[in-house]
């Protein structure tokens, strides 16, 4: 079953509404580059002070601007470094995941996990110039 197109949204756009949670800063300007790029399909928000699991269980719970408008949130991202020291962490982030599938009443809201197995400024650094090449040519 295909989810349905809502005509809804923060400015009533029928955009996808994506809010985003960052581990570090780099993880946060990687995200406003996605932001900017594809704001013609989607609405990106994210805290502007990084956070993972926890601090999204929290927004979610006393702060309005996620709670009062979890029936229009389509997408929930976290975007992260995987480390070794995190393995004991991972049971209580699925518990976290599996409240915020569960915050609308309709459909499930989609988690996705955006991980990275090296740090995320060493693989913006390799595909620097790839990214580069891909405007440039995108501009012809």
């Amino acid at each position: 079953m295909t989810r349905k197109k809502r005509d809804c949204g923060s400015r009533g756009t029928g955009k996808t509404i994506i809010r985003v949670f960052c581990e570090g800063e780099s993880e946060q300007a990687y995200t406003e580059y996605l932001k900017k790029k594809f704001s013609d399909v989607a609405v990106i928000q994210y805290p502007k002070e990084p956070g993972l699991f926890d601090r999204a269980e929290d927004r979610f719970k006393k702060d309005p601007k996620y709670r009062d408008y979890t029936e229009v949130i389509d997408e929930v991202w976290f975007f992260f470094d995987v480390e070794t020291k995190d393995v004991n962490k991972w049971d209580e982030r699925y518990r976290i995941i599996k409240k915020l599938r569960k915050l609308r009443k309709d459909q499930n809201i989609r988690v996705r996990l955006l991980m990275t197995s090296g740090c995320i400024e060493y693989w913006l650094m390799l595909h620097k110039k790839l990214y580069e090449a891909i405007e440039y040519l995108e501009r012809l």
